[in-house]
């Protein structure tokens, strides 16, 4: 990856904090010394989740410090998709590194994602091969529910959870994201043609307390999967969700109906007497498919009248060269001073 004259920043590092006055001094000179090392023009955007320990109060001395810092203060506790989400938008680098703010990640592994990025991939994903977590409230659940990301998702990523990413900033900021869906940002960039690689980083013990995140997460990451499967498939199609269940009801509606009524002809029996649990069932099976097919054409409109409105594409044009660039508009960061470094 070679350097610019631009002036603007090539690489944005975002890291989302909450709580973590106690590991800001180590993570900030940690990740300038490895900036500066690497030698593109840098800037760090924090990001304070509503911290109430302090955090906020250390990240405006270093705002007000360094030049290549930008602090973003939320006005409240909104999550890690939120806070990731707000760096997104503020960076301006050409490349935008995510990573979490407790030094589980360590900054040292940036010129490998950005290694790796260079080969012409658009995002890069960071690989804990060595988990040191316990097994049964963190490393199984994570594995199984990896897997089924990787299998509903069709992304072949080892490692869906962790925040530790490299994005190519034309890739990051088409993507909205809201609720928990940060941890699917490879599988939502894929529908879009990204082009997606991993490499093993270093699964490194929380040193300060525990992790905010517990066991009751696995269970948001399965709900979760069932929006990004639905997203995934159905989002400019919903029809073709609603529409196979609906007919099927109906299918099946009409043939509990029809074989009452055969009976009836046939055998003259009293049809609620005789049969009726099947002939309500029926009425209820017909009823509940025209109100599916329904949806699905209401959903149809709604997605028409959404993508005709903001002039959305479905589609993406691949660019003409590897290394996608953008347009920086606005004021111009002021960078880490560059030197020689290990990517150029």
């Amino acid at each position: 990856m070679s350097r610019n004259r631009s002036g603007r920043p090539q690489v944005s590092v975002v890291v989302p904090l909450f709580n973590e006055a106690g590991t800001i001094d180590e993570l900030h000179r940690r990740l300038t010394s490895v900036l500066f090392l690497i030698g593109l023009e840098s800037e760090v955007i924090y990001v304070d989740d509503g911290s109430s320990d302090g955090t906020g109060e250390a990240l405006a001395v270093l705002g007000a410090r360094y030049s290549h810092v930008r602090v973003i203060p939320l006005a409240k506790n909104y999550g890690q998709t939120a806070a990731l989400a707000a760096g997104f938008d503020a960076a301006a680098g050409d490349v935008v590194v995510a990573m979490d703010g407790d030094l589980q990640h360590a900054p040292e592994e940036i010129p490998k994602l950005l290694a790796k990025l260079d080969e012409g991939y658009d995002i890069v994903s960071g690989w804990r091969e060595q988990r040191v977590d316990n097994l049964w409230t963190r490393r199984l659940p994570s594995r199984i529910a990896n897997w089924l990301m990787a299998k509903l998702s069709g992304v072949s990523l080892h490692d869906f959870g962790t925040t530790f990413k490299a994005y190519r900033a034309p890739v990051i900021k088409r993507i909205r994201l809201y609720g928990d869906l940060h941890r699917f940002i490879p599988a939502l960039a894929s529908w879009a043609g990204a082009r997606i690689a991993e490499v093993p980083i270093a699964n490194i013990r929380r040193p300060q307390n525990q992790s905010h995140y517990g066991l009751s997460r696995t269970w948001r990451v399965a709900a979760d999967l069932i929006t990004v499967r639905f997203l995934l498939r159905y989002v400019t199609r919903p029809l073709h969700f609603f529409g196979p269940i609906g007919f099927t009801s109906v299918a099946a509606g009409v043939l509990g109906g029809g074989w009452v009524l055969v009976t009836k002809i046939v055998t003259g029996a009293p049809v609620f007497l005789a049969h009726g649990p099947l002939l309500l069932l029926s009425a209820v099976l017909v009823q509940t498919g025209v109100v599916l097919v329904g949806l699905g054409l209401l959903a149809e409109l709604l997605t028409r009248i959404y993508m005709d409105g903001r002039h959305r594409r479905i589609y993406t044009v691949a660019p003409a060269e590897s290394r996608l660039q953008k347009q920086w508009i606005g004021p111009r960061p002021v960078p880490v001073p560059a030197r020689s470094g290990v990517l150029q």
